[in-house]
């Protein structure tokens, strides 16, 4: 597993340094995503519906291939499909927890496989807490101002009217960030929440399109990625800054073999080169 590092305010996520509350330092564990990236929140009740999951689940495969990272608390409920529908489309993730990130404090226990398998996919973990800090009730709403703070824009999937998802969505409005939402049935208390920002002037998703016009990404920059399998996206989302191929090898553990196999495959694709000595990707 991958070391917790120190971040300053001029490593953050770009967008996170423009907001009023940013936090004065991060710690971070794993690969944020290249700056080419646009940042999704995905955010929603705990208790969740068979209907939310599902429709967090259609929404972030019809992402597969874009340049999106998805972004969330590692909570139970719908950040936890979150993730995992992040993973298993190939896209890159970054969990915030309430809690630090060493393994023995990451909240909840039962995502700390889910946390595991993030960082091996090249993604991230990133908490403003000490990193042997333990969650606390004040904490989660310290972490949803990151959440918002760091992305282009949150979709809210479901909410009561009195769930801390809604604080989220709130902070996305002051700091200026869309706020998406997906309708659902009238006689559903989960949907309250989606339905008052609606009322409020939300942008409703009923698919991944909804989505990629809210991020003004254009069908053309699904191309290039498209035909990437999950190791080669897995290579992608290490090279977030060129790295030597011995590095390369080291960050993902993977052989000598494999790893040369896949460079070779994917610099014929056009997705990375090298030059200098360092593995540089190309899009």
């Amino acid at each position: 597993m991958s070391e917790v590092q120190k971040l300053s305010p001029d490593q953050f996520p770009s967008l996170l340094r423009e907001v009023v509350d940013a936090p004065k330092e991060l710690y971070l564990r794993g690969s944020l995503p290249s700056t080419e990236h646009k940042l999704l929140a995905v955010v929603g009740s705990r208790r969740m519906t068979h209907y939310g999951k599902d429709a967090c689940i259609r929404i972030i495969e019809g992402l597969r291939g874009y340049p999106v990272s998805i972004v969330s608390g590692l909570a139970l409920g719908i950040d936890g499909v979150a993730h995992h529908a992040a993973l298993k489309a190939g896209l890159h993730t970054v969990a915030v927890p309430g809690s630090g990130l060493n393994d023995e404090v990451l909240y909840p226990a039962s995502h700390r496989a889910l946390a595991k398998e993030i960082l091996e996919s090249g993604g991230a973990l990133m908490s403003e807490e000490l990193p042997d800090f333990r969650a606390r009730p004040e904490s989660f709403p310290k972490r949803n101002r990151i959440m918002a703070g760091m992305s282009h824009a949150v979709l809210v999937v479901e909410a009561t009217l009195h769930s801390g998802t809604l604080i989220t969505s709130r902070l996305a409005v002051e700091y200026n960030r869309d706020v998406l939402t997906v309708p659902g049935s009238i006689f559903s208390e989960s949907t309250e929440g989606p339905h008052l920002l609606l009322k409020l002037g939300a942008t409703p998703v009923k698919s991944a399109s909804d989505v990629l016009e809210a991020l003004h990404i254009n069908e053309y920059e699904k191309s290039a990625q498209a035909v990437v399998t999950k190791k080669e996206q897995n290579i992608l989302n290490a090279l977030h800054e060129p790295l030597e191929r011995d590095e390369l090898i080291r960050v993902l553990e993977m052989s000598v073999s494999e790893i040369n196999t896949l460079l070779l495959g994917m610099e014929l694709k056009g997705l990375v080169q090298e030059r200098l000595g360092k593995i540089h990707k190309q899009i």
